[in-house]
């Protein structure tokens, strides 16, 4: 992976080469923005090259459920993954357009008549509405706070309803006790998200320990919920 990133060859990766290689393996901008402060040892805003195999390896940990933490660094994971085709040393998961929507059919009717209840403007959800539904189920607020991220496919600050229906399926996961995922499972990512996902400006990643709060404000109203609470380590 070093030299997709190290294009001067000069053993260190930038915090904004970083980004946009980083932005790749799916997570959200507020697990890479912990990432790199967990891997940033210095606080120089460059990594060297074993600071950035310890970014790669906290990448594999977010994607495969583990806490991102220094913690999880020995425990055993698979590579991590990124999705970029382009080159052959970039993995790259299932071709998701092949995989059926995790979303039942019948689950989905459900979602949609409460998404349907709530009122929404265009086909699309605010953050303020979408805000009690998430708060009845009682889940803590750091785990809320990833459900909305995790389901604002298109970084739009709205839901539209398939968005939605993911948001209402992690909340019943995590009901179930079954832990909320770092990044969303290609499965989980509905047919008409499907497509190469290019974030028109990408939000770059903050080399600062404020990069956890300044991603927080990023989110819509009900960012407040996961600003709250904080990751736990």
């Amino acid at each position: 992976f070093l030299p997709q990133v190290d294009s001067a060859n000069a053993g260190r990766v930038l915090a904004s080469d970083a980004a946009v290689f980083l932005k790749k393996s799916g997570l959200t901008d507020l697990v890479l923005g912990k990432i790199w402060d967990l891997a940033d040892t210095d606080g120089k805003g460059i990594l060297n090259k074993q600071e950035f195999f310890v970014a790669l390896r906290l990448v594999a940990c977010a994607q495969n459920g583990l806490d991102v933490s220094l913690n999880s660094l020995n425990l055993p994971v698979p590579p991590p993954r990124f999705t970029d085709t382009s080159s052959p040393l970039l993995l790259s998961g299932p071709a998701s357009s092949d995989l059926p929507w995790a979303v039942k059919l019948e689950d989905k009717v459900k979602y949609d008549a409460i998404f349907d209840s709530l009122n929404p403007v265009n086909g699309l959800l605010s953050g303020d509405k979408v805000k009690p539904v998430l708060l009845n189920s009682k889940l803590p607020v750091d785990i809320l706070g990833r459900v909305w991220e995790l389901s604002d496919i298109d970084r739009d600050g709205m839901l539209d309803r398939d968005e939605f229906a993911v948001a209402m399926f992690l909340v019943y996961c995590a009901l179930e006790k079954e832990p909320v995922p770092m990044s969303l499972p290609a499965a989980l990512v509905p047919p008409s998200k499907r497509k190469p996902l290019s974030v028109p400006g990408a939000m770059p990643l903050i080399p600062s320990s404020a990069s956890t709060k300044e991603s927080h404000q990023s989110l819509p109203p009900v960012g407040v919920l996961a600003a709250k609470t904080p990751l736990t380590q």
